[in-house]
Parts: structure tokens; C-alpha cells; sequence
């Protein structure tokens, strides 16, 4: 066969013997309860037995021996899966292990899945109901769907094994997770975000938590049908995005800020020129001029950094027409401010920050602790001069995600920065489920500081139809 180890793929199969590290009993014969039948329970596969895993390890032993992972490489997948279970069987006839049919896949589809996947976390990846799933050492995983957290059965056979992935997986974009560099961000080839924090920082062993991105990549029209804001709120985001107002999404962790960025990022016409910052690539525009840049951490000898300031520093100088920040942390609000104050409207970026009010604390505070010595009122002016909107999220206590603010920036007075909502979301309580009820209303402000620039953009009418609708309660709807 092509992959085995020391075989052109002209010869044919040779009968793969059991590694010599791991002689194998006199015809060791593993009974039907030594493989049992993965159970699904709950959609997730639950945790197998010792048996399984020892019989497991000396297949595996085997098959290592026989393979040539360096012709394996070079195959696509579905081939290589295909010469991997080739190799099995045999390697389950020569050891006369009795299994039935439905065994052998289980257990195939395990070994293909640790040495082509992510092993154990292939089934979890494989579900696009879970949003987030937390691995807290080898034999604790938790996913969290419908925005509830759920323990699961899944676990890694030690640690060593869990370590092995966490390096596969920042390996694919250039990144390291050892003792030396033990905290690290990544993505999944389908933008999923990633974090590794190893030992001997985390106590109990590597700690992995991957952010799931739907493979159907939620639209501003579905947040309406899930109830996170309404139609006419939805309207009135859209008009922002068109008419180049420069966006700050602002919400705390898991509340939705980069899918709500992503879906504004949809109006975006198709001719302009954007360019995105980010420490691990997750943004997923449609627009065909699109230019992706994400920060490095530094190498082993402490060189090399490229930090989001200075992606966002850097791509001022590359004729951006929008600037798209996927989160901003730290000195790097400096230059999205000068960005957006000097000629890049539309420009947007998110932030974690519990209200409208308190995101302007919070730019402030960034670049402050970003060494700039610049008076307090200087920065709330260059704030004032540089957002337009602020759009706040919040994942509420039943585990929804509602969008409670759209507020826009007026001015200054005295030392204060004025803003207004033009759109709330209003608590009135839970039901018997549990569930937040709650409705979005205008505040019935009648024209928003942006509206002549939804006039030059044509979109004055629908705004205005849009706030009138919601002020006269067409807006309000029950929460979930």
C-alpha cells in the first residue's frame, strides 16, 4: 500500500506485525464487552472503557510501526483515512481480535481521528450547536450550547495526548505551546478561536478552550429571528453600516460582539477596500477586497513581536477605506481613534465593556496605560471626534443574546462625554421556564446625530420608518 512504511505502491501488502515494544500475547483475543459500542447520550460519545483504551494503545503501537507518516502527509484526507483503515484491519486480523462491524468502525474512526484530527475533539468540533467547548485536563470537558454550560463524558486518554492536539492545533498557524511559551492564541482552519494555557500554569494539566463558529455564518436577518434585536433595530444597524458610521461593538465575553461585527461587516459595499487587525484570524467578510492581518508573538529568543498596534499603525499606510479591529485591547485604540478621525470612516472594532458609557472609560483607560500623557479632556475629544455608535451586547442570565443599546455619541459638556440611546432593551421579567422576557423600543429621539449622513447615503426614509415604527411599540416583543 502507498503509505506503509518501507513499500513502493506497486508491491503488495505485507502483513503488519505488532511493534516490538509491545509484544502481543499468544493469540490475545479482546471479547465483545473488552470494545464496547460507543453509546450516544445527549448527541455526545460517552467515555469508554479501560479495556477499549489499552486495546486501543497496542493497535496504535502497530500501526505506527507500519505506516510511512511522511508519504501519509502528502495524501488528502479521504486517502489517507482510506489507508489508515486498510492497515487496521489487518492489523486486527493478525492480532485475532473478535469485533463486530460496528466496533471495528468505532474504533477506526478513533485512530483516524488521532492521527489525521483532533481526536477525542472531533465529534465535539463536528456539532454546529455547540458554541464553546472547554477542556480542563485530560478527563474534564464542558461544551456550552444554547448558551448553557454541560458536562460531557469525552475525555483524553492523559494529558500527554491532549498536549500532543494543543500543539497540532497552534502548530497550523505558526504558534507554540511548550513550558517555555505556555499561553498561546490560535484558530481552527474554519476560524474558530483558540486558546492554550499548559502547565506548569495550569495546575491540572493543558487547558484548551476553542470559540465554535457556526459553518453557516450568522446573518443580521437571523439575530431578528432569534430575538437579539428586531426588525426595526436591524434596520436601523444596517443604515449604520452603510452610511460609514464608525462603529464600537462593546459587550462582555461569549455576549456575541464578533458575530454582531461580522454581520455589520456584511453591508460593507463590495468595491471597498478593507483591512482587518486581529490577534487570531476569525473575521469572515464576503467582500472580495479584503486584507488580513494578524499580530505574532515573539520567538524563542523574545524577537520577532508584531503587535496590534502595530498592524493597525501599518495598514494606515496600505490605502485602507475601512478598518476593521477584531478586538481592541490596549494602546492600540490610539491609532483606531486616529484611523477614524482622519478620513477612514466606517471604520469598526469591538471591546469588552459592560455599558455604552462605560466603553468610553474604557478607551480612555487603554491609552492612558498605554504610555500616551495626554490630558483627560483631550482624550474624551478625540473619542467624541472618532465614534459614532456604540452597539452594546449582553448574554443574559438564561444564556440569550440581546443587543440592549444602540447609542450614539454626541459631544462634550464641560468634561463629560453626551450620548444618547436610540435603541433599548427594556427587562420585564422571566418566565416559567426560566427564560428572560423582555422587549426593544426606540426612546423616541427624532432625528440621530448620523442622520444627514444616512441622507447622503439615500437612507434617511427607512431610517426614519424604522424609528417611528418602534416608538409607536411595533418593536416590542417578547425574549426568546
Amino acid at each position: 500500500m502507498f503509505g506503509r512504511r518501507g513499500q513502493a505502491s506497486q508491491e503488495p501488502a505485507r502483513a503488519p506485525q505488532p511493534a516490538p515494544s509491545r509484544p502481543a500475547a499468544p493469540e490475545r483475543r479482546a471479547s465483545v464487552s473488552a470494545v464496547p459500542t460507543l453509546v450516544q447520550q445527549d448527541g455526545l460519545i460517552q467515555r469508554r472503557s479501560e479495556e477499549f483504551y489499552e486495546l486501543k494503545a497496542s493497535i496504535f503501537a502497530a500501526l505506527i510501526e507500519t505506516i510511512d507518516l511522511a508519504q501519509l502527509s502528502r495524501m488528502d484526507v479521504e486517502a489517507a483515512r482510506e489507508e489508515i483503515r486498510d492497515i487496521v484491519s489487518d492489523i486486527v486480523a493478525v492480532k485475532s481480535i473478535v469485533m463486530s462491524i460496528a466496533e471495528q468502525e468505532d474504533m477506526l474512526d478513533d485512530i483516524c481521528n488521532d492521527v489525521l484530527g483532533y481526536g477525542p475533539l472531533e465529534p465535539l468540533l463536528a456539532r454546529d450547536d455547540i458554541t464553546d467547548i472547554m477542556v480542563n485536563g485530560a478527563n474534564t470537558t464542558y461544551i456550552e450550547v444554547g448558551g448553557r454550560m454541560q458536562p460531557t463524558s469525552v475525555h483524553f486518554r492523559d494529558n500527554a495526548q491532549l498536549m500532543n492536539i494543543c500543539q497540532r492545533i497552534v502548530s497550523q498557524v505558526g504558534r507554540r505551546v511548550d513550558e517555555a511559551s505556555p499561553i498561546c492564541d490560535a484558530r481552527l482552519p474554519d476560524g474558530s478561536r483558540v486558546n492554550v494555557i499548559a502547565p506548569p500554569l495550569a495546575i491540572d494539566g493543558p487547558t484548551l478552550t476553542i470559540r465554535k463558529f457556526r459553518k453557516d455564518k450568522l446573518t443580521l436577518a437571523q439575530l431578528v429571528k432569534y430575538g437579539t434585536i428586531t426588525p426595526e433595530g436591524a434596520t436601523v444597524l444596517e443604515i449604520i453600516g452603510r452610511s460609514r458610521c464608525n462603529v464600537l461593538i462593546s459587550g462582555g465575553t461569549g455576549s456575541g460582539k464578533t458575530t454582531l461585527l461580522n454581520c455589520l461587516t456584511a453591508f460593507i459595499e463590495q468595491s471597498e477596500r478593507i483591512i482587518t487587525c486581529e490577534d487570531a484570524a476569525e473575521l469572515q467578510l464576503q467582500q472580495p477586497h479584503v486584507v488580513r492581518l494578524e499580530t505574532r508573538p515573539p520567538n524563542l529568543e523574545g524577537e520577532g513581536e508584531i503587535t496590534m498596534r502595530d498592524l493597525v499603525r501599518n495598514c494606515l499606510r496600505m490605502r485602507p477605506e475601512r478598518i476593521i479591529v477584531g478586538e481592541v485591547r490596549g494602546p492600540e485604540a490610539f491609532d483606531l481613534l486616529q484611523a477614524m478621525n482622519t478620513g477612514h470612516d466606517g471604520s469598526m472594532g469591538t471591546l469588552h465593556s459592560n455599558s455604552p458609557r462605560e466603553a468610553m472609560s474604557r478607551l480612555e483607560s487603554m491609552i492612558t496605560m498605554g504610555g500616551f500623557s495626554l490630558p483627560s479632556k483631550t482624550l474624551k475629544e478625540m473619542i467624541v471626534n472618532s465614534v459614532d455608535v456604540v452597539v452594546q451586547v449582553m448574554r443574559m442570565r438564561d444564556g440569550t443574546r440581546r443587543i440592549t443599546h444602540i447609542t450614539e455619541i454626541l459631544g462634550m459638556e464641560a468634561d463629560v462625554i453626551t450620548m444618547q440611546d436610540i435603541f433599548v432593551y427594556d427587562i420585564l421579567g422571566e418566565d416559567a421556564d426560566g427564560r428572560v422576557k423582555g422587549r426593544h423600543r426606540s426612546t423616541g429621539i427624532g432625528r440621530p446625530r448620523f442622520w444627514d449622513r444616512a441622507r447622503y447615503f439615500n437612507e434617511e426614509n427607512r431610517l426614519a420608518a424604522a424609528l417611528d415604527a418602534a416608538e409607536k411599540g411595533e418593536a416590542a416583543m417578547p425574549a426568546g
